[in-house]
């Protein structure tokens, strides 16, 4: 038998609101895929990005009638107004995590971690629960699927990519927030981020390991009560 900790009212609550944003996430973004397709099949191409989307929404909404078959043109419009309710709505999502984000002592203690905002710090604070589950910040890492996985060849371990086992969402947050750490400071000498890349790993593996040393350092504050603190560069 399998027991669930049982986390309080508050904590499930934002969990909820978490858990209704990645399904509306994940419904902007087959919808978005699916208006571009379409849109292509009449040889009506814009770029990647959320300019180009933009621009194939107001198409869709207003285009000339000569520009498209009327059946088309009911097609995309529906799906284009669709897609920005569905914005509309992830974004009223985003203002009562932020909201209980401002009230939650934890989760402002988490959102100092250099690449963790208010969305990602109340993930970790509602999806962690109680921070005793875990024994060490690796275990809660392993949690999340941000360590990497083990094989046994010829007597030896060998390390693979990470195991990607347990939430998706969170991991997919601290990965981006990670990356945009790595882009701001990827020109800073004497820091762990400047030592990895000097032993020749790829963004991305520096990326995975970053949101993985981020969610150990979220889950020390959190266990012992502490606050960040940014380690000093080492000088050459």
């Amino acid at each position: 038998m399998r027991f669930v900790p049982v986390k309080s009212e508050d904590t499930q609550a934002v969990l909820m609101l978490h858990r209704a944003r990645r399904l509306l996430v994940g419904q902007r973004t087959m919808l978005a895929n699916a208006l571009r397709s379409h849109f292509a099949e009449f040889g009506i191409a814009e770029p990647e990005g959320q300019a180009g989307l933009t621009r194939l929404i107001v198409l869709a909404l207003d285009a000339p009638d000569t520009a498209l078959p009327q059946a088309a043109r009911e097609a995309l419009a529906m799906l284009a107004a669709h897609l920005r309710d569905t914005e509309v709505k992830i974004d009223a999502l985003d203002h009562e995590i932020l909201e209980w984000h401002r009230g939650n002592a934890d989760s402002q203690r988490v959102a100092s971690i250099p690449g963790i905002g208010p969305l990602t710090a109340s993930a970790i604070v509602a999806a962690m629960g109680d921070s005793g589950r875990f024994r060490t910040g690796r275990d809660f890492a392993a949690w999340l699927g941000l360590v990497p996985s083990q094989n046994s060849t010829g007597g030896k371990t060998v390390l693979g990519p990470i195991t990607k086992t347990g939430d998706r969402y969170l991991r997919t947050l601290l990965v981006i927030g990670a990356t945009s750490t790595l882009w701001r400071r990827r020109k800073e000498s004497g820091t762990w981020l400047a030592a990895m890349t000097a032993r020749g790993k790829t963004a991305r593996q520096i990326s995975v390991a970053l949101a993985n040393k981020m969610a150990r350092i979220a889950w020390a504050i959190l266990a012992k009560g502490d606050t960040y603190r940014e380690p000093v560069a080492q000088t050459a």
